[in-house]
């Protein structure tokens, strides 16, 4: 008897998971591709910070080629991102300026 009853209620759980759609919270792992001008600058900070912290933590253990490896792939990624910032800021700085009033 309960064995059956642990079948019916795992089928029922699994039919239940199933046709329940997916939580709103799981369709914003995407990251957004068009992130805002802030957004990619704090994160270009965070990737500074979390290159300055996987450097020491290597060096500390004496893993110097490692760390300066990590610190290396840290520091581009900040980069990247400073740059996406930047020429997001750019675009958006040329449109108000062509978009200005003209004096006469």
């Amino acid at each position: 008897m309960t064995i059956r009853l642990a079948k019916v209620t795992l089928t029922a759980a699994f039919i239940f998971l199933t046709i329940m759609p997916p939580p709103t919270a799981a369709q914003d792992a995407t990251t957004n591709r068009n992130a805002p001008v802030k957004g990619q600058m704090k994160q270009s900070g965070k990737e500074v910070k979390n290159a300055g912290a996987g450097l020491g933590q290597n060096v500390k253990h004496g893993r110097v080629a490692r760390g300066g490896k990590h610190f290396g792939k840290h520091m581009y990624r900040a980069g990247k991102h400073f740059g996406k910032g930047t020429g997001a800021a750019a675009k958006k700085t040329g449109r108000a300026v062509k978009n200005a009033a003209k004096p006469d």
